[in-house]
């Protein structure tokens, strides 16, 4: 028969092997839950990356579009200088702000719409302007930029909303605090009236 001692010996074992599988297993647990916590943060940010990049197309799209459309108004009313001036300007802002700034892209954006704006002013003056087949086609793709910029920043903001929101909910947090995730900016349009969609119709 086996002693007293061992018994407990045996019991002892046993219950520090229950132990040690059970803390296996916990640490386990938190390290699936970390990686996986952590991977939905990437993800979530990899969107917000990506919805970004989109607008970012469609704006430089519409700065490539901007000197064709400057150039033909200018050959019907060029005496509307500091109209043209004021375009050329804030173009040239917009495509020197750094696409990481959201806030600085935003602010050159409107102020590029503002100045798009008044040239839309001065073509509406020239009725023979707005006949001619190229402004038309200016117009259209100008039109058709500005409603894809809508939709691309609508996107944008709505990863920015469910990215900022997970990184912000315990215990993703622990995470998010841990691997150095921040917050990211939405793309919001400056001037109120610009958040709707603007009509380019010339």
């Amino acid at each position: 028969d086996q002693s007293p001692d061992f018994n407990k010996e045996e019991k002892f074992m046993s219950g520090a092997l229950i132990a040690l599988i059970v803390v296996v297993v916990i640490v386990l647990i938190v390290v699936f839950w970390y990686i996986s916590t952590r991977n939905g943060i990437i993800s979530f940010r990899n969107r917000v990356d990506e919805s970004w990049s989109g607008i970012d197309v469609q704006l430089k799209r519409r700065h490539d579009l901007v000197p064709n459309l400057v150039e033909t108004v200018k050959g019907y009313a060029t005496h509307e200088s500091a109209v043209f001036e004021k375009v050329t300007q804030a173009r040239a802002d917009a495509m020197s702000t750094p696409d990481t700034n959201v806030a600085g892209t935003a602010k050159a954006e409107g102020q590029l719409d503002r100045a798009l704006a008044d040239l839309r002013a001065v073509a509406e003056a020239y009725p023979d302007l707005k006949a001619t087949e190229n402004f038309q086609q200016l117009s259209r793709n100008l039109s058709e930029l500005e409603d894809e910029i809508q939709a691309s920043r609508r996107i944008y903001n709505s990863n920015v909303q469910s990215y900022n929101t997970k990184i912000q909910q315990f215990p993703a947090s622990i995470v998010a605090n841990q691997g150095g995730f921040t917050a990211r900016e939405f793309y919001e349009i400056e001037d109120a009236a610009q958040r709707e969609t603007p009509s380019v119709s010339f």
